[in-house]
């Protein structure tokens, strides 16, 4: 991707610039597709019950880490109704204090708000159950993204998981100048995450998504 990105530091902070600007609200988050909302949160739900249980060699619920958090739209919808604990980390700074008032009574539940941009970002030790990392993959280049997997791995609890959530190319690597990002199409995606030491347990494309944006695909990782 090096040719993709010219300028690693540029790519970072064009990327924050533009973050900075957008509305802290849920269409804003979804760069103005709030209408998806139900339709993400159901697909993400049915993919990740597949893997949540108390029977041997299921992931348990104890703690969640929420990557690009937002204003905590997936925390809110996804992963405070299904684990015991949630982190958020995001690179905006506006975005994680707007979480305390969106999440509100669900919000006693979160361990900690991290500002910080994942290529940055060290995850604690055999912290958590699911690593969720949506929308975001984008920002990071492909050593920072096989480099942010590797310390992911080493945040699960035992039987935990890494959960990719993102827009995925029909081929090769497509540039985003306005939000500073790319995306990658899956053949990438697989190698980087092999690069990673990760094995992908299951994948599926996310259903009912209008044609006109990208194919989005989930991706379970371990």
């Amino acid at each position: 991707m090096g040719d993709i990105v010219e300028n690693e530091t540029t790519f970072y902070s064009n990327a924050e610039v533009y973050w900075k600007e957008v509305p802290p609200t849920v269409d804003g988050m979804l760069g103005g597709y709030s209408s998806l909302s139900s339709i993400d949160i159901n697909g993400s739900k049915a993919f990740l019950q597949k893997f949540l249980g108390e029977e041997e060699g299921k992931t348990g619920t104890s703690c969640a880490l929420d990557c690009g958090a937002g204003i905590g739209r997936i925390t809110k919808r996804l992963l405070l109704p299904l684990f015991s604990t949630v982190d958020l980390v995001d690179v905006t700074q506006e975005f994680l204090d707007k979480a305390k008032a969106y999440l509100g009574e669900d919000g006693r539940k979160v361990g900690n708000y991290i500002c910080k941009g994942l290529q940055d970002f060290v995850p604690a030790s055999g912290r958590y159950d699911v690593i969720w990392i949506q929308w975001v993959i984008g920002h990071l280049t492909d050593n920072h993204l096989v480099e942010f997997l590797r310390r992911c791995q080493k945040a699960l609890r035992p039987n935990g998981l890494i959960i990719i959530k993102d827009n995925v190319s029909y081929e090769g690597v497509v540039p985003d100048e306005v939000d500073s990002s790319i995306c990658r199409d899956l053949e990438i995606i697989h190698n980087l995450v092999s690069r990673a030491g990760l094995h992908i347990l299951h994948e599926e494309q996310q259903k009912n998504f209008p044609k006109e944006i990208y194919q989005v695909y989930s991706l379970a990782l371990r």
